[in-house]
């Protein structure tokens, strides 16, 4: 599990996200958009959830972004290409049921933009006309704009500061799409209070909806219930069940909680470190 190369995407107010090609040749061979793998960055660390965001199969490797946030990420981001991982598995998760819908609209925030790169990618694919909405709280935090563009038939960019693009939020933006035309699928992934108002926006045009949940994980095979959620009503693994679900049938006061658990313990481990 060497890392063949490391790119820094952007390091701005405090946000640091960082692109990782890391060799894995059976992942890369058996990923599928939607997807993910799990790694441990040393042997007494935690394993942490991540996106394959494309893989290259001639060279045997996948690659991932992750936003620095708590201490196995900032960890992570200390590595430099040839440093190895200590262990890395998957791909896990359900893939995205990928056909041709129609009309589509991807919405990506924040990092969530590397998530649904892929899932774009195989929908133009697939045939489908695919109009993608971006959101960053300012300029220097967005990333994969060209990468974005090469996918999809029209791009919206918006940014909370109005530094680049339109300045509101992505779901305005969507909002005002569903207004004037008929879409067959919205797809979105990004913090979860933008996944919830994606989710009300959507439910008030019947439209099928989709999010890609970040639930916290820990062991990843649905064996340990962390990455728990309530769907329809049901007890739910974001792991083994997900991580793709129906935005409208998400308990989204629960998720927000559950995701809330260890925030201070992240802290204070970070402190600790000096990380």
């Amino acid at each position: 599990m060497k890392i063949l190369a490391k790119e820094v995407l952007t390091e701005n107010s405090g946000v640091k996200v960082t692109k990782l090609e890391i060799l894995a040749g059976l992942v890369a061979k058996k990923a599928r958009p939607g997807q993910f793998v799990v790694l441990m960055v040393s042997e007494k660390g935690e394993r942490i959830p991540l996106t394959v965001v494309d893989t290259d199969i001639n060279k045997g490797s996948i690659t991932v972004i992750v936003q620095e946030a708590g201490f196995t990420t900032k960890l992570l981001g200390k590595l430099k290409a040839g440093d190895s991982l200590y262990a890395l598995t998957g791909p896990l998760g359900h893939a995205t049921e990928i056909k041709n819908y129609g009309k589509v609209i991807l919405i990506g925030g924040g990092v969530g933009i590397a998530e649904i790169y892929p899932v774009a990618k195989a929908l133009k694919e697939a045939g489908n006309y695919v109009e993608v909405i971006l959101g960053a709280r300012t300029k220097g935090l967005l990333i994969l704009e060209q990468e974005m563009r090469s996918v999809s038939d029209k791009l919206h960019i918006l940014t909370d500061d109005g530094s680049y693009g339109e300045k509101g939020f992505t779901t305005t933006a969507l909002e005002n799409l569903l207004k004037a035309g008929k879409y067959d699928l919205v797809y979105a992934v990004g913090p979860i209070p933008m996944m919830k108002r994606v989710a009300m926006v959507t439910k008030n045009f019947s439209v099928k909806t989709i999010v890609s949940l970040n639930a916290l994980m820990v062991d990843a095979t649905g064996m340990c219930g962390g990455c728990r959620v309530n769907v329809g009503g049901k007890a739910k693994f974001s792991c083994v069940d997900g991580p793709e679900f129906d935005a409208e049938l998400v308990d989204w006061e629960g998720l927000e909680k559950r995701n809330r658990v260890y925030i201070e313990q992240e802290k204070h481990i970070c402190n600790l470190y000096k990380i």
